[in-house]
Order: structure tokens, then C-alpha cells, then sequence
């Protein structure tokens, strides 16, 4: 059974898609099995969060649709904190409509998701159909990507300071041959990038010289080191189950889901769900698991409430230990704290503990 497994253990035996390689190794290298949903509604709210609790996550959950001035300078700053901090960037689209609707909006428009995001999900209601359609597309977008030669002018990735202001710093994907200009004077720096880039990266699995296992305090930094930048390639999550109350996602359509990722582990990495789905011999698909809550810090004793709009909530422990889920995917009750950081570590603990308890 993979849920006895531990994340390191399941990274040296995984087949097909080689970014659920990498995310199996960020997590055990990082100690951390926490995805932060990042429902906010400008770049620079967005970007201050990633700064907060990125050393605590495995990935960041973003709705690019609700980001008011959702832009290159978004996806620079997205990308320059998924690097520095070393998290997957999982974009929350839902998608559920015919292959060529979906394909148009995978690829093109203001979003261009494909881009940027590592991870994506889909609804299975329109047919098996819907991963080739995602499939296809990922694999044109990510060869532009990486045979595609581009001159960009670039003035800095966004950084959020402290105070909330916004600092510049440069930032380029990709191998680069760059002539910069800085004009320095000030804490924010003016940096002018006339860059020619020429994208030759393979998509291949990053590989490691031994076996990841849980590390030691005094090993992350050199496991994350080893690990090294991700693949340059892109995982479907689908959609299997829901926590809101009254949902229609039933048995049969939790199994269709099923069916559909067996057949095509080349590119699903996993499910939105309430439960681990590994159920067929081989099967290793990670589930993600929304609608988790801890009681206030001050209350540990009382329990997780839902919303009035149908949200129900459960305990890390009883997402990971019980059923068996291996990332806990948490919005509110880290995004409304007043220290996000300490409350990020906290569920990143929560979390971490459950899993230990149940792979011993």
C-alpha cells in the first residue's frame, strides 16, 4: 500500500509523469506536505503571501481569474518565489468543457496558463477526452518553451518588502545571455535586462546521486540542492471529490476518474479529493485534499467549523492519519491570520506529524 510508504520511498519507485517525481522529493527534502490556497485579488497581495509561507509549502494553490491586474508581472513573481522558495505553482482552473475550449484556454489569452503554472486540474464530466486535450496542449506549450529563441525586456521581478512596498529584481528563465543595466542608488533598484534567451531545456526527471528519504534538520539544504530546479513539464490533477456539503460527485464519478488517470499516468499525477485513491495494483497518484482546518492556536481542543456557504473541515490528522490524503490543501485558515508565516508553520507541523504517524 503507497500510504505506508514514505514520500522519499514512493519518489524512487515513480513512474510516468517525471514532475510527480520532483514533488515527491521536494516534499520529503522540504519536510512539508502543505499546500496554501492563495484566494487573493491583486499581484502584490498574492506575491506577499508566497513570500510568507513559502518555506513552509510543498505547492501554491493560485485562482489567476480573480486577480484583478493579473499580468507578466504576476507570472515573473510567481515564478522568481517558486524558485527562491522552492514550491510548484498549482493553478486552480477547474477545467470542464470540450477539448478545443479547453486546449484555447489552457494555452492563449490573458492567462496563458500553460506558461507558468506546474499544475492544473479538470473536471472528468465532459469525457476521458478532456486529459488528451490537456495533454496535447501542455506538450506544444512546453516545446515553444523550450526550443523557442525570444528577446525580452524585462524591469524586474516584484518582490514584496516588509512594509508591503514592492521591490524590483531581475529575474530570467531559462538559460540566458544577458546585458544588464542597473542603476543603483536607492533600496529599489533600477535594473534594465535586454536579454536573448534560448530555452534548451530536456524534459527529463531530475535525478538525485542516493535515495531521498525523510532527512535529518541538518540534510534539507543539501537534499534541496541535489533536487535542483524542476522538470520542465506540467501534471494534471482531477477533480474526483468535493468537501462541500450536498455535492454531486458521486461513487460513480469517483471512479471514472480512477479509470480515466489509469490511463494516461504520463500526465495525471494525482486527484482533488476526501480520501487516498490509490486502488488499482501500481496505482501511486497523489491526492490533495481541500477543506482542512486547525482550532485556533489558543483552543486546541475545539473543533473545525464550516462556512454558511457549504464548506465542511476536517483536522490534518484525521485527513492524512484516517483516510490516508497526502497533501493538505488549507485557504482561509492561514491566508486570514495576522502572522501567516507562524500560522503556515503550524499547519505545515500538523500536517507532517499525521504523515509520520502513519508510514511508522
Amino acid at each position: 500500500m503507497t500510504s505506508r510508504l514514505s514520500f522519499g520511498a514512493r519518489a524512487e519507485r515513480a513512474e510516468g509523469n517525471p514532475l510527480k517525481t520532483y514533488l515527491l522529493k521536494l516534499i520529503a527534502a522540504k519536510k512539508t506536505n502543505l499546500c496554501v490556497s492563495a484566494d487573493l485579488n491583486s499581484t502584490s497581495a498574492l506575491l506577499r503571501l508566497a513570500e510568507e509561507v513559502g518555506d513552509s509549502i510543498c505547492i501554491l494553490k493560485t485562482h489567476a481569474d480573480i486577480v484583478d491586474d493579473f499580468g507578466e508581472r504576476t507570472i515573473k513573481g510567481l515564478r522568481e518565489l517558486s524558485r527562491r522558495k522552492r514550491f510548484l505553482i498549482f493553478e486552480d482552473r477547474k477545467f470542464g468543457d470540450i477539448g478545443n475550449t479547453v486546449q484555447a484556454q489552457y494555452t492563449r489569452g490573458p492567462l496563458a496558463i500553460a506558461t507558468w503554472a506546474h499544475l492544473v486540474n479538470a473536471h472528468i464530466f465532459p469525457g476521458p477526452s478532456i486529459i488528451t486535450a490537456l495533454k496535447t496542449a501542455a506538450a506544444s506549450s512546453l516545446d515553444s518553451l523550450r526550443h523557442g529563441v525570444s528577446t525580452e525586456i524585462s524591469v524586474g521581478t516584484p518582490n514584496i518588502s516588509s512594509d508591503g512596498e514592492e521591490e524590483d529584481d531581475d529575474f530570467i528563465e531559462g538559460k540566458v545571455a544577458t546585458q544588464r543595466a542597473k542603476s543603483r542608488g536607492s533600496r529599489k533598484d533600477s535594473i534594465v535586462t535586454n536579454t536573448t534567451i534560448t530555452r534548451t531545456v530536456e524534459l527529463s526527471q531530475q535525478t538525485s546521486g542516493s535515495e531521498v528519504t525523510s532527512p535529518e534538520p541538518h540534510a534539507e539544504s543539501e537534499m534541496l540542492e541535489k533536487l535542483g530546479e524542476p522538470p520542465l513539464a506540467r501534471g494534471l490533477l482531477l477533480f474526483a471529490q468535493m468537501s462541500s456539503a450536498g455535492n454531486l460527485m458521486g461513487a460513480d464519478y469517483t471512479n471514472h476518474c480512477i479509470q480515466a488517470a489509469g490511463q494516461h499516468k504520463d500526465f495525471v499525477v494525482g486527484y482533488i479529493s476526501q480520501r487516498d485513491l490509490n486502488v488499482g495494483s501500481g496505482d501511486d497518484f497523489l491526492s490533495l485534499t481541500p477543506g482542512v482546518q486547525l482550532p485556533p492556536a489558543a483552543k486546541p481542543g475545539q473543533q473545525p467549523k464550516g462556512d454558511n456557504l457549504g464548506q465542511q473541515y476536517r483536522t490534518p490528522r484525521e485527513v492524512i492519519g484516517k483516510y490516508a490524503c497526502d497533501i493538505v490543501i488549507v485557504g482561509r485558515g492561514i491566508v486570514a491570520s495576522k502572522e501567516r508565516a507562524k500560522e503556515a508553520e503550524r499547519y505545515r507541523t500538523e500536517a507532517w506529524k499525521a504523515y509520520e504517524a502513519r508510514i511508522r
